[in-house]
């Protein structure tokens, strides 16, 4: 099965932006996601209602939501297990640190937020090999441009494809 995902981040909308950015939406759009996944700092509803438009949408809560949200999320998808996290619980957001995590809850992608800077890379350990993904901010990049990612599978292989809003 086929599977495309659209991976948010710090959005930051009523604390720090007005608004979601207008590119973003349109290329999320434009790319006909099948599911949305946001990693944290949503901090306000109306993101989601405006990605819920688009497509269904997962999310979990950073250090500036006040949204009932989990901390912690897995997501069967298309043939592989995904789990979310914000980060900023952790005592650290190395790789080998969020490659325990992400075996530790038996996901073969780990995303994660809070550094507000895409991030993408793949490490093997015990003999499993684990994603960590970052897709950065759209609204408040740090030392990196703004944008999101799109993650397809069709349950055996990843393919991650960054997508920078200007």
């Amino acid at each position: 099965m086929h599977l495309l995902v659209a991976v948010v981040s710090d959005t930051h909308v009523g604390d720090k932006a007005e608004s979601l950015p207008i590119p973003l939406l349109h290329k999320i759009r434009a790319s006909s996601p099948d599911l949305i996944l946001h990693a944290g700092d949503v901090t306000s509803h109306a993101v989601l209602e405006e990605l819920e438009e688009i497509a269904p949408v997962v999310a979990v809560r950073g250090n500036a939501d006040h949204l009932h949200l989990p901390d912690e999320e897995v997501v069967d998808a298309g043939g592989i297990r995904i789990g979310m996290v914000h980060g900023h619980r952790f005592f650290s957001l190395n790789s080998h640190f969020l490659t325990l995590k992400a075996i530790d809850i038996g996901v073969d992608i780990l995303i994660f937020g809070h550094t507000h800077r895409f991030y993408f890379e793949s490490f093997s350990l015990h003999g499993r090999r684990v994603y960590l993904l970052n897709p950065g901010s759209p609204t408040f990049p740090r030392y990196d441009s703004p944008g999101f990612v799109l993650l397809r599978t069709d349950g055996k292989r990843v393919d991650v494809r960054r997508v920078e809003l200007w």
